[in-house]
């Protein structure tokens, strides 16, 4: 004790006590910092690691329900498998409406990646004047049932027919069996 009232009556004395207070109120902060704030910051850090983790779980949940209501809207476009000779039937109807001799269609399926589907193939030639068949290419491409024209192949044409064209044509759809609207629902 008698050291220090030696050093307090001293000219820089009266700072000692100043510099004991510093050195405990940076004690007290580097505590505080320690304890407290950085303490604070790992939480926060650790909440917003959760935050966006649950948003993308969010994101994902949300992408699921659109995916899976897109899913029953392009089923219930899809022909079953037991309507696909109808369908190359009315196709044939249409080309015939439409003036167009579809002489030969022939079609098959195909199996798919994709369980209870398969891939209804229609394919023959079709001639016609160049009008005709393009009415004819539009009400196929644009047709309730979902049948897009696969390939289109130009035939040379004949040099004694100069006002037809004739194509090799493709004409495909996707079929759903009949055990899978029930599953998708």
């Amino acid at each position: 004790m008698d050291f220090i009232l030696q050093h307090l009556r001293k000219p820089y004395g009266i700072l000692i006590p100043w510099l004991a207070l510093l050195l405990l109120l940076s004690g007290v902060l580097w505590a505080v910092r320690t304890v407290g704030i950085d303490g604070a910051e790992q939480s926060r850090a650790k909440f917003e690691l959760e935050w966006s983790q649950a948003r993308q779980e969010f994101a994902h949940h949300k992408e699921a329900q659109k995916a899976r209501k897109d899913l029953v809207q392009v089923w219930s476009v899809l022909p079953v498998e037991r309507d696909f000779a109808p369908l190359a039937l009315g196709i044939t109807e249409e080309a015939k409406r439409d003036r167009v001799i579809l002489p030969a269609l022939s079609y098959k399926t195909e199996p798919t990646p994709v369980a209870n589907t398969s891939k209804g193939v229609l394919q023959g030639t079709m001639t016609g004047r160049y009008e005709d068949l393009r009415r004819f290419l539009y009400d196929v491409e644009t047709a309730e049932e979902m049948v897009y024209i696969e390939d289109l192949e130009l035939v040379h044409p004949d040099a004694q027919q100069d006002q037809t064209l004739t194509f090799n044509i493709k004409i495909a759809t996707y079929l759903r069996g009949e055990t899978a609207k029930a599953t998708v629902q």
